[in-house]
C-alpha cells in the first residue's frame, strides 16, 4: 500500500523545476505588462519635454507663411464640435492678425455624409477669411497624413501648427520630421470635456507616431502636388 501512496522519485525532482518554471513565466509577464505601460509613457514625456519650446501662443508667435488646422469632430447638422470649433477660432485669429498668408484645412472625409474640410472651410468664411486663402485637405485622417500630404501634395516647407496643447507635441514631432519646419500655437480656449481621455489616447498615439516616422508609408490618400500660394 506505501508504495502505492508514494510520489516517484522522478516527480520529487521535478517539482521545483516546474515552480521555477512558474515563477519566471509570472516574473516575464509582470516585466512585459509594466513595459508596455511604462514605455508608452516615457516616450510621451520626452516628445513633450522635448518639443514644448516649439509651442506658442497667438500673441507670441512669429509670422509663418500657413496655418496647418487638423480636423476634428463635425456634428450632422456640419457644426463644428467645440475642440475643432477652438482650433479654427485660433487659426482666423492668426490670419486676421498677419501671421499667416494661408490656411489649410486638414480633416476627414472618407465618408459621402461626413465632411470636416468643407465645414472647417466653410466657418473660417463665416469669420471673415477670404476663401481663396483657405484650402481644404480631404486626406487628413490621421495627423500623421496631415503632416505627410502638407509637405508632400501643398509644398508646405513652413508653418504654425493649430490644435489643443495635448495634441501640439505629436504634430510638431510627426511634421518635423517629415521635413517640415512646423510650430505650434495653443487652441485651448476653454476646460474640455473628457480631458483625461484625450491624455490617455494621446500617450498610445505618440508612441504609434514614432512607428509611422520609422516607416514612413504614404498616406492611403495621395495626389497631384497642389502648391499653396
Amino acid at each position: 500500500m506505501e508504495r502505492y501512496l508514494a510520489e516517484p522519485a522522478e516527480s520529487l525532482r521535478a517539482r521545483p523545476a516546474r515552480e521555477h518554471v512558474g515563477r519566471f513565466g509570472c516574473g516575464a509577464i509582470l516585466v512585459l505588462l509594466l513595459a508596455l505601460l511604462v514605455i508608452p509613457l516615457a516616450w510621451r514625456r520626452v516628445v513633450r519635454t522635448y518639443y514644448t519650446r516649439h509651442i506658442h501662443t497667438p500673441a507670441s508667435t512669429p509670422q509663418k507663411p500657413a496655418a496647418i488646422v487638423f480636423g476634428a469632430a463635425v456634428y450632422a447638422d456640419g457644426r463644428l464640435s467645440t475642440v475643432l470649433r477652438d482650433r479654427m477660432e485660433t487659426a482666423v485669429e492668426l490670419y486676421h492678425e498677419g501671421k499667416v498668408a494661408k490656411i489649410l484645412v486638414s480633416g476627414d472625409n472618407r465618408f459621402e455624409d461626413y465632411n470636416e474640410p468643407a465645414a472647417m472651410k466653410d466657418y473660417a468664411i463665416w469669420r471673415g477669411v477670404p476663401a481663396e486663402d483657405i484650402q481644404p485637405d480631404y486626406g487628413g485622417q490621421r495627423t500623421y497624413d496631415t503632416c505627410y500630404r502638407a509637405y508632400e501634395i501643398f509644398e508646405i516647407e513652413s508653418a504654425i501648427l493649430v490644435t489643443q496643447e495635448f495634441h501640439l507635441p505629436r504634430a510638431i514631432f510627426t511634421c518635423r520630421r517629415l521635413g517640415l519646419d512646423a510650430i505650434g500655437v495653443t487652441a485651448d480656449l476653454r476646460p474640455y470635456r473628457g480631458s483625461r481621455w484625450y491624455e490617455m489616447r494621446e500617450t498610445a498615439a505618440t508612441l504609434y507616431a514614432l512607428w509611422d516616422i520609422i516607416r514612413l508609408e504614404p498616406p492611403a490618400v495621395m495626389g497631384d502636388p497642389i502648391p499653396l500660394g
